[in-house]
C-alpha cells in the first residue's frame, strides 16, 4: 500500500486520522513506541471500538494533565529535532506544526517564533501530529489525497473566547483548498486535522481509480444527527489514469448588466462555496454591448451550491454547465531560506521528475514588506534556493 484517500465527508480532526489509520491496518504497538521517542509530558493513549451511524470504527483519546509549559514553534522544533524518531516523520512533523505556526501568525498579526500555540501546542495535538506522520511511515505510505473537506458552522469555544466555525486558522490553513459546511452546526474540522491534510495531502479531488487494499474509520467523540461523524481513509494503490484524466465540470455565465465592482466579492464567494478555480473573459455580446464570461471549475460536490451562488450573486438568469477532463501535475511544498525568513515553494512533479518551480507570492510579499527588499528579487532568490536544494537533493541520491 503506497496510496492514501481522506475521505472527509465529516471533517478531520487529529484524534480522527489517527483513529482512520489504526482502523485500517495500523498497529497501536508500534505508534505507542514511535511516541515513547518524543519528549513531552507524561500521557495515556486509549484506543478503543466505537460505533457511529452504524459504521464500526476507531476512536483514539490521549489523557495527559494541562501542562504549565507554553509552547512556542521554537519550543517545538527544538523539542521535535531531538526527538527519536525516523527521518521522514520528523521531517512530516516538523511540515504540519510549520504550517500551523504561520497560520496563527497570519491570524494574530506576529512574527512567526512569537506564536504560542495554545490548544494546538497541547501534548495530545503533538501525539494526533507525530502519530499521524507514525502511521504513515510505518504503513508505506507515499501518496497522499483528499476530498473536498467539510468544516460545519456555528461558534466553538476556544482558549481565545468563542469563535466562528470554520476557525480562522482552519480557513488559513485550507486556503486553495475546496471546503463546505457539511450542514451541521459543529466543529467537524479542527485545526490540527486542517494542518495535517494542509502538510501532508498532494491533491483535493475526488477519489481516483485505485486498488483497495484496507479501508479504515477513525471517530470523532461528539455524535451527530445529521452525518456519522467519521474519517475515512481508503489505502492501497492508486492505478494509472493519466491518459483519461479526471473529470470536472465548469459551470458559466455571460453578464452585461451587472455592475462590475460586485466580481471581486462574487469571486470570494465562489471559492467559498467550493470552487477549484475562477476566471473572467471579457466578450461582445448581442447588440454590441461589453459583456464577460464567469467561468467557473466546481470542485467534486459543489456544483449545486455555486450554481444557486451565480443565480444569488450576480445578475444571470441562466447558467450553463460544461463536462470537461483535469490533468494535474503532483504537487508538493517545500520550505527555503531567503534573507529575513522563510518562503514556501511550490513543486510540480510529472512521474515524480519536477518540472514547475513556483514560490509562494504571499510568502515573498510578506518578507518583501519587511525587509524592504524588492519583491522581484525576494522572489528569484527563493526560486534560487529552491532549484539549489533540489539539485543537492539529486546529488545526494
Amino acid at each position: 500500500m503506497s496510496f492514501a484517500y481522506f475521505d472527509c465527508f465529516a471533517g478531520v480532526a487529529g484524534d480522527m486520522v489517527l483513529g482512520a489509520l489504526l482502523d485500517a491496518g495500523g498497529s497501536a504497538e508500534a505508534l505507542r513506541a514511535g511516541l515513547a521517542g518524543v519528549p513531552v509530558d507524561p500521557f495515556e493513549l486509549e484506543v478503543t471500538g466505537v460505533e457511529r451511524g452504524g459504521i464500526g470504527a476507531t476512536h483514539v483519546r490521549v489523557r495527559a494533565r494541562r501542562s504549565p509549559v507554553i509552547r512556542t514553534w521554537a519550543y517545538l522544533r527544538g523539542a521535535l529535532g531531538e526527538a527519536d524518531l525516523p527521518a521522514p516523520v520528523r521531517e512530516r512533523s516538523l511540515a504540519v506544526f510549520g504550517r500551523l505556526a504561520e497560520a496563527e501568525a497570519q491570524i494574530h498579526r506576529k512574527p512567526v517564533d512569537q506564536i504560542h500555540f495554545h490548544e494546538v501546542g497541547a501534548v495530545d495535538a503533538v501525539v494526533d501530529i507525530v502519530g499521524s506522520a507514525l502511521l504513515l511511515h510505518e504503513l508505506g505510505i507515499t501518496e497522499v489525497w483528499a476530498s473536498a473537506v467539510a468544516t460545519g458552522t456555528g461558534l466553538a469555544r476556544s482558549e481565545h473566547g468563542v469563535l466562528p466555525v470554520p476557525a480562522p486558522a482552519v480557513l488559513e490553513l485550507l486556503r486553495g483548498v475546496p471546503i463546505y459546511s457539511g450542514g451541521v452546526a459543529a466543529e467537524l474540522t479542527t485545526p490540527t486535522g486542517a494542518a495535517i491534510l494542509a502538510a501532508t495531502a498532494d491533491r483535493f479531488t475526488e477519489l481516483p481509480p485505485m486498488r483497495v487494499a484496507a479501508v479504515g474509520y477513525g471517530a470523532g467523540s461528539r455524535q451527530h444527527d445529521e452525518l456519522p461523524n467519521l474519517l475515512r481513509v481508503v489505502l492501497g494503490e492508486r492505478t494509472e489514469a493519466g491518459a483519461a484524466g479526471d473529470s470536472g465540470l465548469v459551470l458559466e455565465a455571460n453578464l452585461d448588466d451587472m455592475n462590475p465592482e460586485l466580481a471581486p466579492w462574487v469571486l470570494d464567494r465562489l471559492f467559498e462555496a467550493g470552487a477549484a478555480d475562477v476566471w473572467f473573459t471579457p466578450i461582445h455580446m448581442k447588440r454590441g454591448r461589453p459583456g464577460f464570461t464567469l467561468s467557473v471549475l466546481c470542485a467534486p460536490g459543489t456544483g449545486a451550491a455555486v450554481r444557486e451562488l451565480l443565480w444569488r450573486e450576480t445578475s444571470t438568469i441562466g447558467v450553463r454547465g460544461l463536462p470537461v477532463r483535469k490533468w494535474m501535475l503532483e504537487r508538493r511544498v517545500i520550505a527555503v531560506g531567503v534573507p529575513g525568513g522563510k518562503v514556501r515553494v511550490k513543486l510540480g512533479l510529472d512521474g515524480g521528475r519536477v518540472v514547475n518551480v513556483a514560490p509562494e507570492y504571499a510568502d515573498c510579499a510578506r518578507l518583501a514588506g519587511e525587509t524592504g527588499r524588492p519583491l522581484k528579487d525576494v522572489m528569484a532568490r527563493a526560486q534560487a534556493a529552491a532549484l539549489a536544494a533540489l539539485d543537492d537533493q539529486e546529488r545526494a541520491r
